[in-house]
């Protein structure tokens, strides 16, 4: 019997010195991982001045969300965007492209899709520079 998995990760990484908040998504989104997530998200940025924050997700083991799920993210992306200065993902199928071309509609920040990981955090460490 195959186990199935889901969730999100978070995490803060360093990277030749520059730090990221890094995401891992895994598998179906629940409206119950957005419970418990976004608080530890609020957490984190409560009482940062002018918070400038880069953010690497991995969205390559992502299967989706549940309806509930999707209009969470939705939510957390409109409430929080503007606080990330560059939102790399990494992806390896077609709707997760699609995905993050809409989702950059919503939020004031330069979103950019990767199959690459490489080229991802290239391109994160190289936008400190526009910064």
């Amino acid at each position: 019997m195959a186990i199935a998995r889901h969730g999100l990760s978070i995490g803060i990484e360093r990277i030749h010195g520059q730090l990221f908040l890094t995401l891992k998504v895994v598998g179906k989104l629940l409206h119950s991982d957005y419970s418990v997530i976004a608080p530890m998200i609020e957490s984190a940025l409560q009482g940062v001045d002018n918070p400038k924050i880069k953010v690497f997700i991995d969205c390559v083991e992502l299967e989706g969300w549940e309806v509930r799920a999707a209009w969470d993210d939705f939510k957390l992306g409109l409430k929080h965007g503007g606080k990330f200065t560059h939102v790399a993902i990494l992806g390896n199928k077609r709707w997760q492209k699609l995905g993050a071309k809409i989702g950059a509609w919503f939020i004031a920040t330069d979103v950019r899709y990767f199959e690459n990981i490489d080229d991802a955090l290239q391109w994160l460490q190289e936008s400190e520079k526009e910064d």
